[in-house]
């Protein structure tokens, strides 16, 4: 018996499509049907932590996100370097070219952020 060769590919799009239909339509659903209908004043007000908002707002540096961007930055190149440093000695001359201006990259990476400052703790 001989079928078309996208048959399975055609198959597998009509079950991703209709899955995630399915799903919300069931989370339409069960909204619809469970939801409490009367909004109001105490409903819809400010709620932080358990307690209501007292109308003061604290004011974040962006000092901290740099932080933690900078080191999701390095904290991920380290894990490139992981499979480099388990085949260190089977690899080609070519390899280790490659990592090597990896590596210059990525100090340059940090010499750039240390010069402008942002390593800085303020």
């Amino acid at each position: 018996m001989s079928t078309n060769p996208y048959a399975f590919l055609a198959l597998f799009l009509a079950v991703a499509l209709a899955f995630p239909l399915i799903m919300l339509g069931v989370a339409r659903l069960w909204v619809k049907t469970f939801q409490a209908a009367k909004p109001g004043p105490l409903k819809n007000a400010t709620y932080e932590c358990g307690l209501p908002a007292t109308g003061t707002r604290i004011q974040f540096k962006a000092h901290y996100y740099l932080y933690a961007i900078f080191f999701l930055i390095f904290d991920v190149e380290v894990l490139f370097l992981l499979p480099f440093a388990v085949a260190f000695t089977g690899l080609s001359t070519g390899a280790l070219v490659t990592m090597f201006v990896f590596l210059l990259l990525l100090a340059e990476g940090l010499v750039w952020a240390w010069s402008r400052g942002h390593l800085d703790w303020k």
